[in-house]
């Protein structure tokens, strides 16, 4: 059997790949890409139940993050564990969000009530609500935002502006960096008893200043909208138990985003 990466070529994708490039997985595209099974999850359904059928564990990328086609997120979800089952693959390990938490103060666990605010994070619960349901084993990983597919050092950009409060503190955030991650993930998928939902980030939470600070990338500081989300921080106790300590500073994260970047 043989572990399957679908959604590979999004950003989240991109990196894993190179953090698994010397890793025996299935890596899955909707378009032809070297290295890659070319499979549409939402029209092929034959082709993805002859993907998993020897997938051992599945970790489904696949999804949306903007735009009017929010409902995909449910979608591709419910194609990948329908294939699963038909294929009697492994467990589904489902990419959600902390976005479903909303604005709530941290740190924020498992069991803490969701509270969704945008269209993307609601269509991330309705996307959890579908996995809970189903009859193949999955399990829903809220990510917290992994340093270099985020909004902050990923999209970059001379002149970026933060919001910041009168004293220049800007928002804190969860965070983790792509190795980090892609190591958390491996520990997981090589394990048989798992909770059914986990949050995965780094410990604690960062300014996005100081991020953007340690990685020397200049940015300026603005007021702050009535609508800004000043803290998104996850509880690690359950990933910790796990996986074993993270370093979740701002340098660690940074240096673990650059090293990979300069492997790219």
């Amino acid at each position: 059997m043989t572990d399957v990466v679908l959604g590979a070529t999004g950003h989240l994708g991109r990196m894993l790949h190179l953090c698994w490039r010397d890793e025996d997985f299935l890596w899955q595209s909707r378009h032809d890409r070297r290295g890659f099974v070319t499979c549409d999850l939402l029209n092929d359904p034959h082709g993805l139940t002859a993907l998993l059928r020897v997938a051992g564990n599945i970790i489904c990328l696949a999804g949306v993050t903007r735009g009017p086609a929010m409902e995909d997120n449910v979608t591709l979800a419910g194609a990948t564990l329908d294939a699963a089952a038909r294929a009697g693959a492994g467990r589904v390990f489902l990419v959600s969000s902390a976005a479903v938490y909303g604005d709530q103060p941290g740190p924020l666990s498992e069991d803490a009530a969701r509270q969704p605010l945008s269209d993307y994070a609601h269509a991330k619960c309705r996307m959890e609500d579908l996995a809970r349901k189903h009859p193949h084993p999955s399990i829903i990983l809220r990510i917290g935002n992994v340093a270099g597919a985020d909004a902050i050092l990923g999209r970059w950009r001379d002149g970026m502006a933060l919001d910041a409060d009168a004293n220049g503190v800007t928002p804190r955030r969860s965070y983790i960096g792509p190795r980090m991650l892609a190591r958390a993930l491996r520990a997981l998928t090589a394990m048989e008893d798992l909770p059914d939902i986990l949050n995965i980030a780094a410990p604690g939470s960062v300014e996005m200043g100081a991020l953007l600070d340690a990685a020397k990338l200049p940015w300026i500081p603005r007021p702050a909208s009535p609508h800004t989300i000043w803290e998104v921080t996850l509880a690690t106790k359950r990933l910790d138990q796990l996986v074993g300590p993270r370093d979740g500073s701002p340098a660690s994260i940074v240096a673990d985003w650059q090293s990979l970047m300069a492997h790219a």
